[in-house]
C-alpha cells in the first residue's frame, strides 16, 4: 500500500516562498509520476504542478508558471514543490498524487493521495 505524506505547509506574507516536501512510502519510487493539487475553501481540487519518471516530463498549471517549480530525489523518495513570488490566492491545503502513467495527461489518474498541507498566505 502506497502512502504520501506531505510536509512543509504554514503561513507566510505574500511574496514570499515556501518548500513543500512529499515523501512516499510502500512502492518503488522510480516508478511512479508524481503531481501536486491543491483546494482551496470552497473551491475544487485542481492540478498545480507534475513530474515524470524516466522522461522527467514537467507541466505546470498556467497560474504558477514561473513562480513553482516541481523536483523529485528519487534517492530521498521525495518530490518538492517550491513556491515562489506567494499569493494570496495561493492559499489552499496541497495534496501530493502517484500514478504509473507517464504520458497521459498529468491532470488525471492517480490513485494514491497523501492526506495534504496547508498552505495560507497572507496579504
Amino acid at each position: 500500500q502506497v502512502q504520501l505524506v506531505e510536509s512543509g505547509g504554514g503561513v507566510v506574507q505574500a511574496g514570499g516562498s515556501l518548500r513543500l516536501a512529499c515523501t512516499l512510502s510502500g512502492g518503488f519510487f522510480r516508478t511512479y509520476t508524481l503531481s501536486w493539487f491543491r483546494q482551496a475553501p470552497v473551491q475544487e481540487r485542481e492540478f498545480v504542478a507534475g513530474i515524470g519518471k524516466s522522461t522527467g516530463k514537467l507541466e505546470y498549471t498556467d497560474t504558477v508558471k514561473g513562480r513553482f517549480t516541481i523536483s523529485r530525489d528519487d534517492a530521498k523518495n521525495t518530490v518538492y514543490l517550491h513556491m515562489t513570488s506567494l499569493k494570496p490566492e495561493d492559499t489552499a491545503i496541497y495534496y501530493c498524487a502517484a500514478r504509473f502513467s507517464d504520458t497521459t495527461d498529468y491532470r488525471f489518474g492517480y490513485g494514491s493521495w497523501g492526506s495534504g498541507t496547508q498552505v495560507t498566505v497572507s496579504s
